[in-house]
């Protein structure tokens, strides 16, 4: 059996002497959805962040298409094909539109006004407003910045942390929307989302963290579609 894409495997963990994180398993293949949900306190955001190397691993490992990269620090993961977008402060506020996005190419010798095309095909609203302030713009539009910035070094995985906080409902079936669009280009997209249920709708994969234990792992349809999941974690 051929490991996944992206795992964090059995990331153990924390901050201080405190771990959060218990034997926690995390992964996500090519073109596939994989979201985190549980209760706050579970450890969503922690395990993304450790398998983005912004948490150091007392134990376990982080692998990318087999290579094991738990040693490297954040900015040395991006190069290796993974972009992190973070719930809050990720756009830059005195920069425009454009600007955010080019700095998200700032990698990228070639292909950056054809990559920004896609993005702009991909968010219409980011070509019209694309020399306003960033800092000017909706919640939701500057949610859009930030993938868009993300997408602009070309990944292999985007992970996304809280994508729809504080977003109106329509505004967070759009990105959801756009998150479908994006997995359909064969990026591994790996997402922690208080959102549960809609989350779950849309992923190939959950992962249903308790305080930083694996709880439940199955497919988006199963974990809806269980009813200890259901009853404990969605509202019944």
């Amino acid at each position: 059996m051929t490991e996944p894409f992206l795992i964090g495997d059995a990331m153990i963990g924390g901050y201080g002497g405190a771990d959060i994180l218990h034997s926690c398993t995390i992964s996500v293949e090519k073109g596939e959805i994989a979201v985190i949900v549980g209760p706050n306190g579970a450890g969503k955001s922690t395990a993304m962040k450790a398998v983005f190397g912004m948490l150091p691993l007392r134990e376990g490992a982080v692998r990318l298409g087999g290579k094991d990269i738990t040693d490297l620090k954040p900015q040395d993961r991006v190069p290796e094909g993974m972009a992190f977008v973070p719930q809050t402060q990720n756009v830059f506020t005195g920069m425009t539109v454009k600007e955010n996005l080019e700095m998200g190419a700032y990698l990228r010798d070639s292909g950056v006004e054809e990559t920004m095309e896609q993005v702009f095909g991909l968010f219409p609203i980011l070509a019209e407003k694309q020399n306003q302030m960033a800092g000017e713009l909706s919640g939701g539009q500057r949610q859009q910045v930030a993938v868009g910035r993300a997408l602009m070094t070309k990944p292999t995985v985007l992970m996304l942390d809280e994508p729809t906080a504080g977003v109106s409902p329509i505004v967070m079936d759009e990105l959801f929307d756009r998150i479908l669009e994006i997995r359909k280009t064969g990026i591994a997209i790996l997402m922690v989302e208080q959102n549960a249920r809609q989350a779950l709708n849309i992923a190939d994969k959950g992962f249903v963290l308790v305080q930083g234990e694996n709880r439940y792992t199955d497919t988006g349809a199963a974990l809806l579609a269980n009813p200890d999941v259901r009853r404990s974690f969605l509202g019944g």
